[in-house]
């Protein structure tokens, strides 16, 4: 056998490795879907991936929701949250990122340090305190103790991440800008921000499924059905009796995933730039 044949029988090989792994890593969502069309009695009695009877009608009990809430208003609640949410870290996020990696300030290591040791604290830990304070204020059953910290740019995570990506970038171009009349904020403005679109995209994205996927703030801080997201509208599906409408929750649960296939899918190109170049230092 010589190298050539070697060579193909190996990238065979891993090919059909590689192939196996992701059927076995895709059955549970190609099982969910597929379950979404089966009828109530067949979802855990058929043992079949694909339905003997094809049937629509768990998306249609799904969206009417429980009760006058209909799952159109969990949907709506989740956009609203999630587009303030990652509008708020992609400002905010950027602005100090930018300050930790072009200004000069007193204390500048200091404070990114401190930052940076908030990444190690378990977020339950502040749980508690969070809760009496959001509580003092008045804002328990509303979207602004899910909003309003990240005026404050509170996901260091983000910050080091923007950090890493515009220290990348060339400071010539700062001092370019300066000699023809920019600022410090025309810098950011019209330098910073095109540049660091990669970066901005990532922190999009992850904020986005993060704030999609989280069930435990919001179901801290959000107590009536007009006001629940999809995860908690998911819960609701969910009976301790054993009255469970699993058929509908399946089927509201394609849906929801389908926002976040779409986005990352169409921004897969900036998103994959922005991890591979963060760290990079020009």
């Amino acid at each position: 056998m010589n190298r050539k044949t070697g060579t193909l029988i190996y990238a065979g090989a891993a090919n059909i490795i590689i192939v196996t792994l992701g059927i076995l890593m895709l059955y549970p969502v190609m099982w969910l879907i597929m379950a979404s069309f089966k009828e109530g009695t067949a979802i855990f009695g058929d043992p079949s991936l694909f339905p003997k009877t094809w049937t629509l009608r768990n998306y249609a009990k799904g969206w009417n929701g429980i009760g006058l809430v209909t799952f159109s208003t969990f949907f709506k609640n989740s956009f609203i949250i999630c587009g303030l949410c990652v509008i708020c870290n992609m400002i905010f996020c950027s602005l100090t990122a930018y300050a930790f990696a072009r200004l000069e300030f007193k204390g500048r290591n200091f404070w990114f340090a401190l930052m940076m040791l908030t990444l190690m604290l378990p977020g339950h830990v502040t749980t508690i305190p969070r809760y009496i304070i959001f509580r003092s204020f008045g804002w328990i059953n509303t979207f602004l103790p899910l909003t309003v910290p990240k005026l404050f740019a509170t996901d260091a995570f983000f910050i080091f991440l923007l950090v890493q990506f515009i220290r990348s970038l060339p400071k010539d171009l700062d001092e370019s800008a300066r000699i023809d009349g920019c600022g410090k904020l025309g810098i950011y403005m019209r330098i910073i921000l095109p540049l660091s679109l990669p970066g901005l995209i990532t922190t999009m994205l992850f904020t986005f499924l993060w704030t999609w996927d989280d069930f435990f703030n919001q179901l801290l801080y959000l107590n009536s059905p007009q006001q629940f997201t999809i995860p908690m509208g998911l819960r609701l599906f969910l009976d301790s009796s054993g009255a469970s409408s699993w058929g509908s929750m399946f089927a509201m649960s394609v849906l929801s995933i389908i926002p976040c296939f779409v986005l990352f899918f169409t921004l897969q190109k900036y998103f994959v730039q922005g991890i591979a170049t963060t760290g990079m230092k020009g």
